[in-house]
């Protein structure tokens, strides 16, 4: 397998939780965590194959530290990279935009020429609506730490399953 870039941010402690239960799960050599905080053009192109942490904030926003870097983001031609996204949201909090911040990053970095892998299924949630939707599959792993934490531990195990065959 190819090296695997690991971002998410460092100080956003759910997200770095998970993000680091992800790593744990891939146990392979070869996985780079990155502070998506601090995250430069070189850092993030330097991988073929990603794992990127998106919580949403709000009502359905990207965290500022990955909106700031969307400028960036805009500028690079992504083709031929994996991407496969995570992301928290609260489905009984924020039913109206569910984990958007999964969507808003797989729209960007696919708009960039990327692929996206690791689609999931929505079965077992209840929601209005997520831009994380796409053709009747979530475009990443959406996480509620809220209302379904004791599910966490096993879709985590079950979707880095998924990516070990993708990012071969």
């Amino acid at each position: 397998m190819e090296k695997v870039g690991v971002f998410f941010s460092f100080s956003s402690h759910k997200t770095s939780r998970l993000g680091e239960k992800i790593i744990e799960s891939m146990g392979v050599d070869g996985v780079e965590k990155i502070n998506a905080e601090s995250v430069t053009v070189d850092e993030f192109l330097k991988f073929q194959n990603y794992i990127v942490g998106v919580p949403t904030w709000f009502d359905g926003e990207l965290p500022l530290y990955w909106d700031e870097f969307v400028p960036a983001i805009k500028d690079l031609d992504l083709s031929g990279k994996k991407f496969a996204i995570y992301g928290l949201g609260d489905q009984k909090g924020y039913p109206e935009n569910f984990n958007d911040g999964v969507g808003l990053f797989a729209e960007l970095v696919s708009g960039q020429g990327a692929t996206i892998v690791g689609y999931t299924s929505p079965e077992g949630y209840k929601f209005e609506n997520s831009k994380a939707l796409k053709d009747g599959k979530f475009c990443g792993l959406c996480l509620d730490q809220e209302n379904q934490a004791k599910l966490t531990e096993k879709r985590i195990n079950d979707w880095v399953a998924d990516l070990k065959k993708e990012f071969l």
